[in-house]
């Protein structure tokens, strides 16, 4: 079995803290294993008490802090930390830039990682293929080719679809609870796949330790794949009360996205609403195979509405 005690998470947003506090006791488990999260020299000497609560929160499971920036650092420099880890696992989110996410992937190449997980926490890229709305995902596909192109290091990519907290974030306009409103994307019976941060974080952790060993593959996990009609239905019945239905179609969201054309908001909803490599089936996926329990829609309006 290939050592990967040493395990290094880039960040530690919504994501990163989620797969940082699932990973902690396997890594723990691991024998001689560390777990390290690599946060930008800002974040550590910040005086936040929230960031404060965090680093605290991340000494406590006994997790190495790493400093390092990503946006600013070149590969090389990159390459160079990363090459102290056997794992790394990115967990930044598009909030550096284009260009960052190919540059990590090269880092974790030149640096000599045995296995890298990109951060693709997200939709079926191959799917949805080059030239969406949202050109951003084109890079995604750029970090598949690059990984696939080579054998030295193992790569594994988690499809989740939807992080089901921004469903209801009010700046993306698809749920309106202060309105009790449902703005279903494309029609009422497009499909999305959701699924939370935390329930994230767990499966990337079995997955990371399933054996068989998971090597160079796509893995599928959901919390749920709804239409925004039984989003709608969803949350007539845990609020109680008539919810008002409209349906964005492709055509108009597109119209909107050309009016403003670097709106990232607009770029989302264009290509949520096309529909391709936006949803799965849930009995198909990773946790459904195995038995691991996952919040569903209505668990989470329960928790959360």
């Amino acid at each position: 079995m290939l050592n990967q005690s040493a395990i290094l998470v880039l960040g530690a947003g919504q994501l990163g803290m989620a797969v940082l506090r699932h990973l902690a006791p396997r890594a723990g488990q691991a024998g001689n294993g560390s777990l390290s999260v690599l946060l930008r020299p800002s974040s550590i000497a910040s005086r936040d008490p929230a960031k404060q609560q965090e680093l605290a929160e991340l000494r406590a499971l006994g997790i190495e802090i790493v400093q390092g920036d990503l946006a600013a650092q070149s590969a090389a420099d990159l390459a160079a930390t990363f090459s102290r880890f056997q794992t790394v696992i990115s967990c930044t989110g598009f909030v550096g830039g284009p260009g960052v996410q190919r540059k990590i992937a090269r880092a974790a190449l030149d640096g000599g990682v045995k296995r890298f997980v990109p951060w693709q926490f997200g939709v079926d890229y191959d799917v949805i293929g080059r030239g969406s709305p949202q050109d951003l995902f084109d890079e995604q596909l750029d970090v598949r080719d690059l990984l696939r192109a080579q054998q030295a290091t193992e790569w594994v990519i988690v499809s989740t679809g939807m992080f089901t907290s921004f469903l209801f974030e009010p700046s993306f306009g698809v749920v309106d609870l202060a309105a009790n409103t449902v703005n279903a994307l494309g029609s009422p019976d497009t499909a999305v796949t959701v699924t939370t941060a935390d329930d994230i974080g767990k499966l990337t952790a079995e997955i990371l330790f399933a054996e068989p060993r998971i090597v160079n593959q796509t893995v599928f996990v959901a919390g749920d794949t709804v239409t925004y009609r039984q989003v709608a239905d969803a949350l007539e019945r845990r609020r109680g009360g008539q919810i008002t239905r409209h349906a964005w179609t492709v055509a108009e969201l597109k119209r909107q996205l050309a009016a403003e054309p670097d709106d990232a908001m607009r770029k989302y909803r264009a290509v949520f609403a096309e529909g391709r490599g936006v949803a799965w089936d849930p009995a198909e996926t990773f946790n459904a195979r195995h038995g691991i329990p996952v919040t569903g829609l209505e668990d989470w309006l329960r928790a959360h509405l």
